[in-house]
């Protein structure tokens, strides 16, 4: 990803659930320093073992000294879907982490990265037209 252009020691990483059995591991899509990046490009899932996953999740990678920074490019259109962003929203800003989802994605990756990788996907696509 653009991330690792500028921040060449950008790494994929696995953590150990130290709160619970499953999963054993968790995997850091993105680690920059301590920031830790789940990286999704939408996110559908709407059962309840899906927001304790993410619970879990964001606790384990908080409890380790990292800030859990969500970055989701489109957002769900399912109501129920929206509904459970919007918790992880809050779960994620109250652990101290941060949440991106739409504009604010694309936004935050071209912030912290300085490539604007619409611009660039939005390139291809017409380039395919």
């Amino acid at each position: 990803m653009c991330i690792k252009y500028k921040y060449n020691r950008a790494s994929k990483v696995k953590i150990k659930n130290t709160l619970g059995t499953r999963p054993k591991t968790f995997e850091i899509d993105c680690l920059v320093g301590q920031l830790a990046h789940e990286i999704k490009w939408r996110d559908a899932t709407t059962d309840g073992d899906h927001i304790t996953k993410e619970h879990t999740r964001v606790k384990v990678i908080s409890e380790k000294g990292y800030i859990p920074i969500r970055v989701m490019f489109y957002y769900p259109q399912r109501t129920q879907a929206r509904r459970i962003q919007e918790t992880l929203k809050t779960l994620y800003q109250g652990i101290g982490g941060r949440y991106y989802y739409g504009d604010a994605a694309w936004s935050y990756i071209e912030e912290f990265s300085g490539i604007n990788l619409l611009e660039i996907l939005e390139h291809i696509a017409e380039s395919r037209e």
